[in-house]
């Protein structure tokens, strides 16, 4: 039965052709977020100032974050609460896109610090408005079976995206007046797309409860006792983020300071970098999502990715070289395809309102997706931190060993999926 109640499950061949969609728009969204994080912003930023550049990254990159954890459970409550002809995800889906579009052509053009502060905030509040109405698409229109072959259409896809995100912004890297709007084209027209070619039902029949602040305000509130399994799910997801954003979001502050390579040699090399992690991730997303499907397991990979990307982080330590870092992105991407291609299917599984009356899908999912924004923007502040007091990206890669092997053992307590 589909997970939305009162909705029909989808036709086998509708199905095949949603997850289709689902792997081109996250494609999308993850090429303006990897582009935006590895090439765009670091560059614009050292370019206004060299001497404070991991400060000021640390500023955009925080401020940005903070909006992101705000937005994903209020856009995910109020899309709960839409009702159209268009379905409760189509608004939000194109409403995003648009918005994310436009304010990608100001930051084009900013050249002060507040300026790409403010817009980059911008483009990250409606990127991440889409992002959230596009996870609940998988619990309103797949039934629980494809949750692991969802998950890993959607781990492909961004996989994609990061390679074609850090690509396009490096072949842009030196005119982003042009590539900024290239990219907000890439998602508004993909965004389009999936709403044309992926109709939601229309959401006019259904009930909507009466509308009060406290009720509302209360709703983006998950009871630890009751529901432990979704914290458990969200403090491992929190943890293995954060040890991959601490060396994604400063890969060309790593490849310059640390390793030693050109600021033009480092831009060069962020493209094979990114490649060499999205074909060890290639390996394993696709299938390892399938077979969680098949074994009903999902602890056991991401156990399994956790200490696969702990022994990748490893690897730079001992050499900090770029033969290093190549054998880091391709070990790391491995790890990271097994966890991606099962972590949505574990997040949609412990939502407190799982099954047929997932009514609040898309805040559950969005107060999830904190799990993700929220390290986004503690990333930058402990990178900072952890620079200013050791002087060396040591500690950053160390930390980043610590946080994937909590991630693998904050899994373990959750009960509800095997």
């Amino acid at each position: 039965m589909s997970a939305l109640a009162g909705t029909p499950t989808l036709p086998r061949t509708a199905d095949r052709r949603l997850m289709t969609w689902l792997f081109i728009l996250n494609g999308a969204l993850m090429t303006c977020y990897a582009g935006f994080i590895v090439i765009f912003i670091p560059d614009q930023i050292q370019q206004l100032d060299a001497a404070h550049k991991v400060g000021n990254l640390a500023i955009v990159s925080t401020v940005s974050s903070i909006g992101a954890i705000i937005i994903h459970p209020v856009i995910g409550a109020l899309s709960d609460r839409t009702r159209s002809r268009f379905g409760r995800r189509t608004p939000w889906l194109v409403l995003g896109a648009g918005t994310a579009a436009v304010f990608m052509v100001m930051l084009s053009a900013s050249t002060q610090l507040w300026t790409i502060t403010l817009f980059y905030l911008l483009v990250s509040l409606a990127l991440n408005a889409l992002a959230t109405a596009q996870s609940a698409v998988v619990p309103d229109r797949l039934p629980r079976e494809r949750f692991g072959a969802a998950s890993g259409m959607l781990a492909m896809g961004a996989f994609i995206g990061m390679g074609l995100g850090v690509a396009g912004a490096g072949f842009f890297a030196n005119s982003i007046g042009v590539g900024y709007p290239v990219f907000g084209a890439f998602i508004l027209v993909a965004a389009i797309l999936f709403v044309v070619f992926n109709r939601d039902f229309s959401s006019r029949e259904l009930a909507v409860p009466p509308f009060r602040w406290k009720e509302f305000l209360s709703g983006f509130w998950v009871s630890p006792r009751r529901h432990p399994d979704f914290w458990w799910a969200f403090a491992g997801r929190f943890l293995l983020i954060l040890a991959y954003q601490s060396v994604q979001s400063y890969l060309l502050y790593i490849l310059r300071d640390y390793i030693g390579v050109s600021d033009a040699a480092s831009t060069a090399l962020s493209t094979p970098l990114t490649a060499v992690m999205l074909v060890g991730a290639l390996v394993t997303a696709f299938v390892t999502g399938k077979m969680s499907d098949r074994l009903d397991r999902r602890k056991l990979f991401v156990i399994i990715a956790s200490v696969i990307m702990g022994a990748a982080l490893v690897i730079p330590l001992i050499f900090p070289t770029v033969g290093g870092m190549f054998a880091l992105a391709g070990v790391f991407g491995l790890g990271y395809g097994i966890y991606l291609s099962v972590d949505a299917a574990l997040m949609t599984e412990v939502l407190p309102r799982s099954g047929d009356t997932a009514t609040a899908a898309a805040k559950d999912l969005g107060i999830l997706n904190v799990a993700t924004t929220l390290p986004q923007a503690l990333t930058p502040l402990v990178v900072w931190a952890l620079i200013a007091m050791t002087g060396s990206y040591v500690a950053v890669f160390t930390a980043g060993i610590v946080f994937a092997l909590l991630g693998a053992l904050s899994v373990l307590p959750i009960k509800s999926v095997r």
